[in-house]
């Protein structure tokens, strides 16, 4: 890998840094190098991420190196290095002022990033580096738990407290492994992510969320979630050290909002109510049992068996507290308009101290909460929840979270931190909602309008000093959009002293940013809350959009401030009926606000942009939701991005008006105002973040190119483009005229696509996440009914909806019939037995121990796995077993098991486990897109594998055949030999196929000839003797011949064999079957080489005459199995036993050098030692003078090869096999 230089630091970088990666990685140095904070910015597709990780373990390593160097130094006490003072060594390893000198003293690195996907994304880019650091990855236990009773909780707080109460009493036998399994080498030395370590703990039966604590504490670099570290409860949990570390937050331009949430809470009576509900239950059953003297004993046995260990008068005194705290929130006076009343901070103690709830008394509540809740998890009988008795345990802890120092009153402390909340206190919206609802644990109080307590936090400084104040020596902030770089940082109100906005690597012709502030007729465009709703407005932006679908090429994105105003300009459209306009274009899809509909919708979107002779589609959506954050519209996806306006936040929501008053609070507080953000700066700032997220959609890599357009006067204003990332500012043009502004489109996209043409599908980079690439590739499918159903607008917006969703009305006619053709199509099909069929057959096989393990093995698997361990000489098991029913010897089947043999060798066993997760899936949902999203990333990444994606052809379902060859061609450039009939279903083909076969059995098989070809009768010795002076009727030179028996013996048609193969199959086919033979030499596998050879000769019908012509090859104990295998992928009738494929037989020639072996010689012929059951055929053909003279008119014709997705031959129905 290049190696770049940076400060002094030697960075490995997987390829040749950009300018700006470059200057990215110097400005890390930088933040680690003088111990300061920084907050980075740097476009999607710059590479962000690989530079973090890769100049940050460098660094790690320059400061082990400097420790290593200062160690030798004082061991030889100056001998070897006299020239050099120990003073100099200190100095390289005392960075700035750093004090290293043992390795403990190195500096941890905590890489934090939103979700656990997007930390799987970022240990993928690990991998792909040089550095192999030691890595662990911190989770929940609703994540990691692989404990069969505490996954079964129903939530998130009685898994902990399950959990907690088995490790507790060692009743966890996962738990009780980790000492003792911790330091296995497969545990602690691979980078292994949340999948890895859930998978490695149920194989090696240890608890991955306790390994995952262990591995921490001898860890180089640390994964967790945000709130693992602003949430001072989670760091408490996971006993989070930060002293001395590396903080670095990854996409943090959502840090502010968790900063904020995490430190808030809102209390609904529900709340109060389901807390009251369980402490009665309790106090109910403690005073049942004490009124009854003789249940005395049992009840404190069952106690302390419980953890339950408290008095009735505690459990009384606890309900009090939560009465009391019930009474002190209904006693407050609200106004008659429903707005609520607003507290200062403070007033949240004044409140709790009504219902005893202070510092003095909050480790005595929280701890008989606790215990309360740990003695009602987990018992058998009617589910209680405990939900409202957590949620109050976490509104203690976040009122009360910082504990006041020894002799200074509470209160004080309280008064301190109270400065950043604010107490609201409003009514109750959601009763009609929870009335609706059937909760057994709902009170009357709950039922009824109550109030609701919120104290929420207004500055993320709070938590962000919190954080730093643990000791953490470099915090490192980072994303593609945290422009405006000052009112970010002023928000954190921590000093930032490294700032960077890094530059795109994208050329000047990749961009086009257009301000649009008004319409084609003239109309100002505006999303202000007085216009937003206008006629007018809604019209000419609906004129705009259709004239820029016009000119923008595949997906167009079109991005509304909210879901209200996205609704009813669709409302509006489809009335005038301009949405017919655009969808004539570019059929329209909208963003649900359900999530579960979201990647149905997605990818038929994608699918539309695909498809061929498409003009594109438009993809409707939200800023702040969904597909403004996270998702991959690179390339064809994403050419064009329209922002219809500034998506500020809703003005009249008491957060947000409080929030606002918070901020203009401390900035009149300030002693000089630009330290702190004011409301209106935090309001502008809200809008001009989401807008970039949403742009940062269109370029996604160094070769992508797109145009953005904004469709707001407001853009216009210096304030509104000062807040636009660094690298769209340049590029940012205000057009006065609609028609220029088509004009410069068309143009700009012209010259791109002339210079950029349409890239050629290939594997999925390291930089794009598998999620991502899933979504993307999955985009290579055609229509299918879900495809109709996402493109109706009505399904997704709830005011265009006058029919139910599904029914066609009666004037669509077209959608109706295709509905009813398409369920009539799914109804009707009929799975073949094949790939799926085998699959499942094995899973039914495997053991119970190693169900999990081995679900997708094959039977051959499992005895190679038998077969190694014997080899290695291990524990041998004698155990008796019935003899295996192998599935139906057939084409299919046969496919089955060595394809499958063939993925087993090529893939690792996580990726192995993904394939097989994929065909049950494909097996059950029929969802091809998913299939191909999955197949696309285990194998069209690396070219050796590309004969597996070719091979799947022939076990993929009909009507997705022809998909699947449109795909694969875009994928590795080769055809899967598609003809239209494979796409009939398995019935019409086998009746087609039938007939067809029945015309040609009549034109090349002359009269009685299968009563001449009895198997029962004359082939005893197989097909080497099966020619005949039998005379055909029709031209038979292009019947396929089985075995070797015209080719030249010896050394003569190996090389005849390996120059037809190179001709068929290609050099690199050829340099694999070789390898395999080689690898056959050594080790004697007949499974490793017949996966390979199956691979290879099986994807078209034209080359099986390789795979019979390797029988040369098999060695004497092999050809029984290998004559099996060949008649099972041909399709041909099992012939009998002891049948073996014929060879050349001079064993004294030689074979290639790299082949040569004694056992590799071409084995002798079986007809030296004949049978005594030689039939009068093939003595009469032993007797033929001249084996060498025959012609071509005197050969067996053999039977017609069947295509591959029959597995009963027609033909050996008619001849009686």
């Amino acid at each position: 890998m290049p190696r770049v230089v940076l400060n002094g630091v030697t960075v490995d970088f997987p390829f040749q840094p950009y300018p700006c990666q470059q200057e990215y990685m110097t400005k890390v140095l930088e933040c680690l190098q003088k111990k300061v904070n920084g907050i980075l910015e740097s476009p999607t597709g710059t590479g962000k991420t690989l530079c973090l990780l890769c100049t940050t373990l460098a660094w790690r390593e320059h400061l082990r190196d400097a420790v290593s160097s200062l160690k030798i130094a004082e061991r030889v006490q100056g001998e070897l290095f006299a020239s050099r003072t120990l003073s100099s060594w200190r100095s390289a390893a005392d960075a700035n002022g750093d004090s290293i000198d043992c390795y403990t003293d190195i500096p941890k690195i905590i890489y934090a990033s939103r979700t656990h996907s997007q930390l799987t994304q970022v240990i993928g880019e690990l991998r792909n580096t040089s550095y192999r650091p030691k890595v662990c990855v911190l989770g929940s236990r609703e994540q990691l738990c692989i404990h069969p009773e505490v996954k079964k909780q129903e939530s998130n707080h009685m898994q902990i407290s399950l959990c907690r109460k088995k490790v507790a009493s060692r009743s966890c036998h996962f738990y009780n492994n980790v000492e003792e399994k911790s330091l296995e080498q497969e545990l602690a030395t691979p980078i292994l992510d949340i999948e890895d370590l859930v998978k490695n703990g149920s194989k090696h039966k240890v608890c991955p969320y306790y390994l995952s604590r262990n591995l921490k504490q001898q860890a180089d670099i640390i994964f967790m979630p945000y709130n693992y570290l602003l949430d001072a409860k989670s760091r408490k949990a996971h006993n989070i050290d930060l002293k001395g570390t590396v903080v670095i937050f990854d996409e943090a331009h959502n840090v502010e909002k968790i900063c904020e949430e995490s430190a808030s809470f809102d209390l609904t009576p529900r709340d109060v109510a389901s807390g009251l509900e369980v402490i009665n239950q309790v106090l109910e059953e403690q005073a049942r049992v004490a009124q009854h003297g003789e249940l005395q004993q049992e009840f404190i046995i069952d106690t302390s068996s419980s953890g339950l260990n408290m008095e009735l008068e505690d459990i009384a005194k606890l309900k009090m507290i939560l009465l009391h705290l019930e009474e002190a929130i209904d006693a407050v006076q609200l106004p008659g308009d429903d707005r609520g009343v607003t507290k200062p901070g403070s007033y949240i103690f004044e409140l709790f101290a009504e219902a005893q709830i202070t510092f003095q008394t909050k480790g005595c509540i929280l701890e008989s909460l606790d215990q309360i809740i740990q003695h009602l998890t987990g018992r058998t009988g009617v589910f209680t929840n405990t939900a409202g008795l957590q949620k109050l345990m976490d509104i203690i802890q976040i009122v009360f979270s910082v504990d006041p120092l020894e002799g200074s009153p509470g209160s004080q402390v309280g008064l301190g931190s109270s400065h950043f909340y604010k107490v609201h206190i409003h009514p109750e919206t959601s009763h009609r909602r929870a009335a609706q609802r059937s909760d057994a644990w709902s009170t009357t109080a709950s039922r009824k309008q109550g109030k609701v307590l919120s104290y929420w936090c207004f500055s993320p400084s709070h938590s962000m000093r919190e954080l730093v104040q643990q000791g953490v020596r470099t915090l490192i902030l980072t994303s593609g959009t945290l422009a405006p770089l000052s009112s970010f940082a002023l928000e954190m109100q921590i000093p930032f002293p490294v700032c960077l906005e890094n530059p795109h690597i994208i050329d000047k012709n990749q961009l086009w940013v257009g301000v649009i502030p008004r319409g084609p007729d003239g109309v100002q465009l505006s999303s202000a809350y007085d216009k937003r709703f206008s006629e007018e407005c809604l019209s000419s932006l609906g004129k705009a959009l259709g004239n820029i679908a016009r000119v923008v090429p595949h997906g167009l994105l079109v991005f509304f401030p909210s879901y209200p105003v996205m609704e009813k300009s669709l409302e509006f459209w489809q009335a005038q009926g301009m949405s017919k306009k655009v969808e004539a274009l570019k059929p329209l899809f909208v963003e649900p606000r359900n999530k579960g509909s979201f990647s149905e919708v997605i990818d038929a979107y994608y699918q539309q942009v695909a498809s061929p002779g498409s003009n594109g589609a438009t993809f409707l959506a939200v800023c702040r939701g969904k597909a403004s954050e996270g998702l991959d519209f690179s390339d064809m996806n994403g050419r064009g991005v329209i922002v219809t306006g500034l998506p500020y936040p809703p003005r009249m929501d008491p957060r947000v008006i409080l929030k606002m008053q918070f901020l203009d609070e401390m900035k009149g507080r300030s002693r000089v105002g630009g330290q702190c953000l004011s409301g209106q700066e935090w309001y502008q700032q809200q809008a001009s973040r989401a807008v970039n997220q949403a742009i940062g959609r269109v370029i996604r890599h160094r070769h992508d190119y797109g145009a953005i357009f904004l469709c707001d006067h407001r853009f216009a204003y210096a304030d509104a483009r000062a807040h636009l990332p660094s690298w769209v500012r340049p590029y940012l043009k205000v057009y006065d005229n609609f028609g220029r502004v088509i004009r410069d489109v068309a143009q700009f996209f012209r010259v791109a696509q002339k210079a950029m043409p349409l890239p050629v599908p290939q594997a999925v980079t390291s930089s794009v996440s598998e999620g991502e690439a899933a979504v993307k590739e999955a985009t290579l499918s055609s229509h299918s009914l879900s495809t109709r159903k996402a493109m109706s607008l009505d399904v997704h917006v709830p005011s265009l909806r006058r029919r139910p969703v599904g029914l066609p009305t009666a004037g669509d006619s077209e959608s109706s019939v295709c509905v009813e053709y398409e369920q009539q199509t799914f109804s009707a099909q009929k799975r073949p037995m094949g790939l799926l069929a085998a699959l499942e057959y094995n899973e039914q096989k495997a053991g119970a121990s190693e169900e999990q393990a081995l679900s997708s093995s094959t039977p051959s698997l499992r005895c190679e796995k038998r077969l190694s361990v014997e080899q290695r000489g291990g524990k041998k098991k004698v155990r008796l077993v019935n003899h295996p029913e192998e599935p139906v010897a057939g084409t299919q089947a046969g496919r089955a098991k060595m394809f499958m043999v063939a993925v087993k060798q090529a893939l690792s066993q996580a990726n192995f486990d993904t394939f097989t997760q994929a065909l049950q899936h494909y097996k059950s949902s029929d969802d091809f897109e998913a299939l191909v999203a999955s197949l696309t990333c285990l194998f069209a990444e690396d070219p050796k594998k590309h004969t597996l994606l070719k091979g799947f052809y022939q076990f993929v379902r009909p009507h997705h055949k022809q998909q699947f060859e449109d795909i694969c061609f875009q994928l590795t450039g080769q055809r899967c030999s598609y003809q239209p009939g494979n796409s009939l279903p398995f019935g019409e083909q086998a009746q087609s196929t039938a007939r067809r076969r029945e015309l040609e059995s009549k034109l090349t098989l002359s009269e009685g000839a299968d009563r001449q070809l009895d198997p029962g009768e004359h082939l005893n010795q197989g097909w080497p003797h099966l020619s005949t002076h039998l005379t055909s009727k029709g031209d038979t030179s292009n019947c396929p011949k089985v075995g070797c028996v015209g080719e030249k013996p010896g050394q003569p048609a190996v090389n005849d064999y390996l120059s037809d193969v190179h001709k068929a199959l290609g050099s690199a086919s050829c340099n694999q079957l070789t390898a395999a033979l080689r690898a056959y030499k050594q080790d004697d596998d007949l499974d490793k080489v017949l996966a390979v050879v199956a691979a290879l000769t099986t994807a078209k019908p034209e080359h099986l005459s390789l795979l019979q012509r390797f029988g040369m090859f098999i060695r004497r104990h092999h050809k029984p199995r290998f004559v099996q295998t060949c008649a099972d992928l041909m399709g041909l009738p099992t012939i009998g036993k002891g049948l073996e494929l014929p060879c050349p037989r001079d064993e004294s020639t030689t074979v290639p050098s790299e082949l040569t072996h004694e056992d590799m010689k071409p084995g002798p012929s079986t007809s030296k030692k004949p049978e005594k059951t030689q039939s009068k055929i093939s003595s009469f053909l032993r007797q033929r003078p001249d084996q060498s003279a025959r012609s071509d008119d005197t050969i067996m014709q053999l039977p017609p090869r069947l295509p591959p997705e029959h597995t009963t031959s027609q033909w050996s129905k008619q001849q009686g096999l």
